[in-house]
């Protein structure tokens, strides 16, 4: 196990450096600083960027806009979704939107919300409606997948909502709404920071990418991309790190439910 394990970081470590050599490779061979700047010049620009004034502004200004927009689609997709779950008119009733959402360019939303909202507001909107289907088809697919057996056990021991809702539903659904908050949040990032580029608000890594790219400034364009990723990567991290503590509460009590449906079995 020591040993893959060293293995999957030297191919990981081996196939960054093969990528920065074919990157410095094309640089030199266009010789062309606004197509393609060397990988020196962008970490330059990279570091510049790190430490200027505004950098931590920017930054907080992409975060916010993106923690907000995925807990609006985490509560409004978990609520929605577990009455769609169980009530087939309100499934019926939110199916035509869903389908409207999901066919519907990104570009489109993006544009659409720019004529209707302020430029701080569409980035928000527009993540809303398109990681909003995500979450809500997760959860709405997990409440259907709910063991019949186990609901039925909470009644006959007289559970009230409340507890079946704890003890049986939010376990049950657990590895859904991970799976959506994943997917949507990963969503929300891109499409967050596009916005931005579209929209230019006053401060956004998107506004600061747009703002480099008119200037013809592409290692600056390269450097904030590079920051956009690295942003991800750490929201991603932190995300499984705050999921740690919730799921094995969750599964104890799901556990202990389960525990008991064996022993009125049995």
């Amino acid at each position: 196990m020591h040993r893959s394990t060293w293995r999957n970081k030297l191919a990981i470590g081996g196939s960054v450096l093969l990528l920065l050599l074919f990157w410095e490779l094309g640089a030199q061979a266009l010789d062309a600083q606004v197509i393609l700047p060397t990988p020196g010049a962008t970490a330059v620009s990279f570091w510049s960027i790190v430490n200027s004034k505004l950098f931590a502004v920017n930054i907080r200004a992409t975060v916010s806009r993106a923690l907000q927009s995925f807990l609006i689609i985490t509560a409004s997709g978990m609520a929605l979704g577990m009455l769609a779950g169980y009530s087939p008119i309100i499934h019926s009733i939110l199916k035509p939107l869903l389908v409207v959402f999901k066919a519907t360019p990104v570009m489109s939303v993006i544009l659409l919300a720019f004529i209707w909202f302020s430029s701080g507001t569409v980035p928000l909107f527009s993540a809303f409606l398109m990681g909003f289907p995500v979450m809500f088809i997760q959860v709405e697919r997990g409440v259907r997948q709910i063991s019949p057996r186990l609901s039925e056990m909470t009644r006959m021991y007289g559970f009230t909502r409340w507890m079946r809702l704890t003890h049986l539903v939010v376990p049950s659904l657990m590895p859904s709404i991970i799976t959506g908050a994943k997917s949507s949040l990963s969503m929300v990032w891109k499409v967050v920071i596009a916005a931005e580029v579209l929209t230019v608000p006053r401060y956004g890594i998107g506004s600061r990418m747009q703002l480099s790219q008119v200037n013809l400034e592409t290692a600056s364009v390269l450097a904030w991309t590079l920051i956009a990723v690295l942003l991800t990567a750490c929201g991603d991290g932190l995300f499984e790190i705050v999921l740690r503590f919730p799921s094995w509460f969750i599964k104890r009590r799901h556990a202990r439910l389960y525990g008991l449906h064996i022993r009125s079995e049995s």
